[in-house]
Parts: structure tokens; C-alpha cells; sequence
């Protein structure tokens, strides 16, 4: 059994939002092992009412652009993070993003480590992102890093408020006849944050959490043994819904759902990709 560790507890603690002593509680019964520790938080229904509290914030922006290429598009995002949204919208900050943006391009990057490693001026774009911080005054990092390519990729930036940069970034490739509605698909991966393109798409480990999670809570609730089978069932169809993009509810219409409306278009949703401001994780 591994011990019990303040640090431990704190990552729970900020993965989950619950209390300490629930933390304390779950991690006990779970050995230290941090993944069934959440997964009991999650069985037994354990809500925080400041999820968030303790946890650094994360400002910054998102730079993305579409680029042709030899067989269609591609689609790059960068993440550029500050510590607070005073930083995030100055014209200079947002200016830096696109010339790492720039950089990540023509490094063909598709993660932070490969960004951070492009050429930028006489250094690298990570000695680029260590002035800057000096600059601003703050800490500056790379945060997420997305490519999607086809024969068309769509982008749609979200901003919360109209003098903030983006904080959303959802990227679409499709072929050509899904380009018809590839700007519907990318505003619903916006404001649904689907996980995964299709079912098949899930982690094996994933859906054995989400089994286990809704047969312990189904228990928990205390129905019947025999209907448990069926009740967990309905609820990895209720998670399928939720997560997978071509089984969420069309937003604009519920009485359709994603795949319906590339079915309805003739076309196909060959990737997508999301990224918010702040929820890459904690270095």
C-alpha cells in the first residue's frame, strides 16, 4: 500500500474538488492507488462546492490557423499561457502567440515539446518564451499544442468577452462535402467539449472506469442486483452521449444528432481537436 502523502492528497483533491477527508477517505480505501481513488469519489457521488479552490489560475490565449497543404489542409492551435487575463489580452501577448504559432508551423509541431523546440529567431521558441516572461512579467508557457488535417479543416475561435483573445479553440477536418457543415460541427466541439470522434475511439482502461464507476453507484443507490446489467448499460449510453462527438445531440436541433448531420450533408468527419485556456493540467 503506498503511503497516504500530503502530495497525494492534493492531487486528488484538485482532479476531483472533493474535501480532504473525503480524499483522505477514498484514498484509504483505494491503497494510495490515485486512479481508484477518483473513481470512488466519483461512485459515491462526492460534489465540491469550490472545485477550483487552491488550484492556480491559468490565463493566456489560443493562436490557430488553417494552411494549405499537398493533400488538403492542416489545422495548428497553440496554447500560450499567462497567469492572469491582464497579461492575456495585451496586444503585445497576443501578437508573441501568433509568432509562436508561426514558429510551431513551420516545424510541422504537433505537441508542446516539438514547439518548444522550433526555431525562432536566433534561439528556439522555448528561449523565446523564457524573454518573454521577463517581458511581461510573468510566467509564460506553452500550454496545449493541436494539428488536424484533410482535405478541408475548419476553425472556430471562441472569446468569453469581446476585449479578451481567444479562449476556445475547436478545429474540424473534413472532406470535401462535410465542409458544408464542418463550421456547425466545430461551434457544438466548442460548446459541448466532446472527448473522442466515435465510440470506438475510448480507451479500453476508460470504459472499465466508467463500467465500474456506474455499477458501484448503481449499487450505492441500492437497486435491485438483477436490473443493475441494465441500468449500467443505460448509463455507458448516457457517457457515449455526452463524449463522443458523432453521438452527442445536435445542438441547434436535438432531434438530430452529429453523425445525422454529416449523413444529412453526404459528407465525413475525419478528426477534430479542442483546447481551452487552463485545463491542460498543472506543471
Amino acid at each position: 500500500m503506498a503511503a497516504i502523502t500530503a502530495a497525494l492528497i492534493k492531487q486528488v483533491r484538485d482532479d476531483t474538488g472533493a474535501g480532504m477527508m473525503d480524499v483522505k477517505k477514498a484514498l484509504t480505501e483505494a491503497e494510495g492507488d490515485v486512479a481508484r481513488a477518483k473513481e470512488i469519489i466519483r461512485a459515491k457521488g462526492i460534489q465540491a462546492a469550490g472545485k477550483r479552490e487552491g488550484r492556480a489560475a491559468q490565463e493566456g490565449t489560443i493562436a490557430s490557423r488553417v494552411v494549405d497543404a499537398a493533400n488538403g489542409q492542416v489545422g495548428y492551435a497553440v496554447e500560450l499561457n499567462s497567469e492572469t487575463d491582464f497579461v492575456a489580452k495585451t496586444p503585445k501577448f497576443v501578437a508573441f502567440a501568433d509568432e509562436v504559432l508561426s514558429n510551431a508551423i513551420a516545424a510541422d509541431a504537433s505537441d508542446a515539446e516539438s514547439v518548444l523546440a522550433a526555431k525562432a529567431d536566433d534561439g528556439t521558441v522555448k528561449t523565446a518564451v523564457e524573454e518573454a516572461a521577463a517581458l511581461f512579467g510573468e510566467h509564460v508557457k506553452v500550454g496545449q499544442v493541436a494539428k488536424v488535417e484533410g482535405p478541408k479543416v475548419e476553425i472556430y475561435a471562441h472569446k468569453k468577452s469581446a476585449e479578451m483573445p481567444p479562449s476556445i479553440v475547436a478545429m474540424v477536418a473534413t472532406d470535401e462535402k462535410g465542409a458544408a457543415v464542418a463550421h456547425e460541427a466545430a461551434l457544438q466541439i466548442s460548446a459541448m467539449g466532446a472527448k473522442w470522434l466515435k465510440r470506438e475511439d475510448v480507451p479500453a482502461d476508460v470504459l472499465e472506469s466508467e463500467r465500474r464507476v456506474a455499477t458501484e453507484k448503481s449499487q450505492a443507490e441500492g437497486k435491485p442486483e438483477q436490473i443493475i446489467p441494465k441500468i449500467v448499460e443505460g448509463r455507458m449510453n448516457s457517457f457515449y452521449k455526452e463524449n463522443v462527438l458523432l453521438e452527442q445531440e445536435y445542438v441547434k436541433d436535438p432531434s438530430k444528432t452529429v453523425s445525422d448531420l454529416f449523413k444529412d450533408a453526404d459528407g465525413e468527419l475525419i478528426s477534430f481537436a479542442r483546447i481551452e485556456v487552463g485545463k491542460a493540467g498543472r506543471e
